[in-house]
């Protein structure tokens, strides 16, 4: 046998080995521990918020006797109209109102009349939970988004290319992509999203073209991400100028380095 033939051969059977070992490893490598605010979304759904406050926490769900006629969403953010701090997210969910509101004799009337109450959850809830869930809600809803500069302007661009869909609120991820290597669309503030992007040049690449070059240079890697259900758009064509460098910006903000 020629030795090309040989080498080639051989660069087959070892490429061969890498995926069956990605493929291993896929199978039995726990994921990484979910944030807070999946965590909080997963015991938001579990809880029964959803019920009232409607699917993924959209609103619109008919309140007969409330002001306005229906439960409130969570996302677009509408709890700004209810929440003066961010702790009183947490009291509503443990107490199913506010500390500063338990004697306004207004806000109890108003309460009363309506159908659907917001229920107390703090003796159902570990501390633990409720911080979660609170999390889950001011990510929902861009109460923590970037208020200023670059990573605002990216916050806002991110919101209408849509990418919270995929990425979940405020980046947080772990939106489920069958066929991907961990089977999940990891978090811009995690460890995977380090991995698939280790420096703004990546960042630049996946959003202008949907994958990093060293990615896509390896064969193993390539076929991950030609296998994931959910394909990382391209989106060179569809930006202006300075706009890969708001969403970086905003990457750097959610991850605070």
């Amino acid at each position: 046998m020629p030795r090309s033939a040989w080498l080639l051969g051989l660069a087959a059977a070892a490429e061969a080995a890498v995926l069956a070992g990605l493929l291993l490893a896929r199978t039995i490598k726990a994921p990484e521990r979910a944030s807070d605010v999946v965590r909080g979304e997963r015991l938001a759904r579990a809880s029964g918020c959803f019920s009232c406050h409607g699917p993924g926490g959209t609103g619109h769900v008919p309140n007969p006797g409330a002001e306005g006629g229906e439960v409130p969403g969570f996302v677009g953010g509408t709890p700004m109209m209810y929440v003066e701090e961010d702790g009183e997210i947490a009291q509503y969910i443990a107490a199913g109102m506010p500390d500063r509101l338990r004697g306004d004799a207004r806000y109890l009337a108003a309460r009363e009349r309506a159908v659907l109450q917001m229920p107390a959850y703090g003796g159902r809830l570990a501390p633990g939970d409720i911080h979660a869930i609170a999390a889950w809600v001011k990510a929902a809803s861009g109460l923590d988004a970037p208020a200023t500069g670059a990573a605002q302007k990216g916050f806002d661009l991110a919101g209408r290319l849509g990418c919270f869909a995929c990425h979940g609120p405020m980046g947080a991820g772990r939106v489920a992509n069958p066929g991907s290597l961990k089977g999940y669309i990891p978090a811009w503030t995690g460890a995977d999203f380090r991995e698939l992007a280790r420096d703004d040049r990546e960042i630049a690449e996946w959003i202008e073209t949907g994958a990093a070059s060293r990615l896509q240079a390896n064969p193993a890697a390539r076929h991950f991400l030609s296998a994931a259900v959910i394909q990382m758009p391209a989106f060179r064509e569809r930006l202006a100028p300075g706009d890969v460098d708001s969403l970086i910006a905003l990457i750097h903000a959610l991850r605070k380095d």
